[in-house]
């Protein structure tokens, strides 16, 4: 019988930094919410709250139309 591991929290990011709001044009904060295949990282694994999650799929989204990051990595 597997004896349960203890839970890890995932560290947050954005408190981390001391951010409360995330801005489109900080192009090294969104790309630690990419992954390497250009696809936007899940709540699981980046350990936001909710509202931070939208607010960061928002601005990656925003930087890609303004060519600031890559849609995909081929």
């Amino acid at each position: 019988m597997r004896t349960p591991r203890p839970l890890k929290r995932k560290r947050n990011l954005l408190h981390a930094a001391g951010l409360s709001e995330v801005d489109w044009k900080d192009t090294e904060l969104l790309r630690k919410f990419i992954s390497d295949r250009g696809k936007i990282r899940s709540r699981r694994v980046t350990g936001l709250t909710p509202q931070q999650q939208r607010q960061v799929a928002t601005a990656i989204k925003t930087a890609r139309e303004m060519a600031l990051l890559p849609y995909s990595t081929r």
